[in-house]
């Protein structure tokens, strides 16, 4: 590619958070940079759209970065819908969607708006790239990170993505010198065992916080969840395509014409 590539940036922690601010300083290294992010956090959004509410958009300066931003009042596939359909006189050649505060792993992919903002991306043909940093905290330190993610970009633009294909890219929280390299994997078969907290408010009507914990079901040395605890930096081809073909045969055996 002779000339810049066009980047979208998003995320679901919203415009502010510094994991976007650190994806922004890396993507202006590479090509020039939109921002279309939401202005609060989305986080758990998962593919989210607005249908029932007016969305707002404005133009903003957050930092002196080259970049052109926006901060738009919907989740992270809105964002992605009205930077395509609105905010930019062409496709860009990349999304990426990051760098999430915390794990997109697992089945946690399912509930990210995160990746959901890629998939969006993917949807309409773009390439598209979810980054996550296992660290929950605002005050995350995601320096470690920057050199792999900049080099995933890359590889990325240079060698496009298979069709209907966006990547998951989850990264320990170790230091930089700790990380022992890129592993491509599957998704962990894992879930959420949840409780929810329930409480009574000053009036007396009940409500619920929701908690829980992650459980990996997935023995596999294949798999994300064994990539990033032994070290790596887990990178999960994901496809939005949700057919279980395998078992389309099983089911079709099935007599759905039996009016008995």
């Amino acid at each position: 590619m002779t000339e810049k590539p066009l980047i979208l940036v998003t995320n679901d922690d919203g415009i502010n958070a510094p994991g976007i601010r650190t994806l922004i300083n890396i993507m202006n290294t590479i090509g020039n940079v939109v921002v279309v992010a939401p202005d609060s956090p989305q986080s758990g959004m998962g593919h989210a759209i607005t249908v029932d509410a007016t969305l707002y958009v404005n133009k903003v300066t957050i930092d002196n970065g080259p970049q052109t931003e926006y901060r738009c009042s919907g989740t992270p596939a809105d964002c992605v819908k009205l930077a395509i359909r609105e905010l930019l006189d062409r496709k860009p050649d990349l999304c990426v969607s990051g760098i999430n505060h915390g794990s997109n792993a697992s089945i946690n992919v399912i509930y990210s708006g995160t990746m959901s903002a890629a998939v969006e991306a993917g949807i309409e043909g773009i390439p598209a790239i979810g980054f996550s940093l296992l660290d929950y905290s605002w005050d995350a330190d995601f320096q470690a990170s920057e050199a792999f993610v900049k080099r995933i970009t890359k590889e990325v633009l240079n060698n496009k993505l298979p069709k209907d294909t966006v990547l998951n890219v989850n990264i320990p929280n170790i230091p930089e010198k700790d990380i022992k390299g890129i592993k491509v994997c599957r998704q962990a078969r894992g879930n959420w065992v949840e409780a929810f907290d329930k409480r009574v408010n000053p009036t007396g009507k009940d409500y619920y916080w929701l908690s829980g914990k992650f459980v990996n079901l997935d023995g596999g040395k294949d798999t994300d969840e064994y990539a990033l605890e032994n070290g790596y930096i887990s990178v999960v081809p994901t496809q939005f395509d949700l057919t279980a073909y395998s078992a389309i045969k099983t089911i079709n055996n099935w007599n759905f014409n039996d009016p008995n």
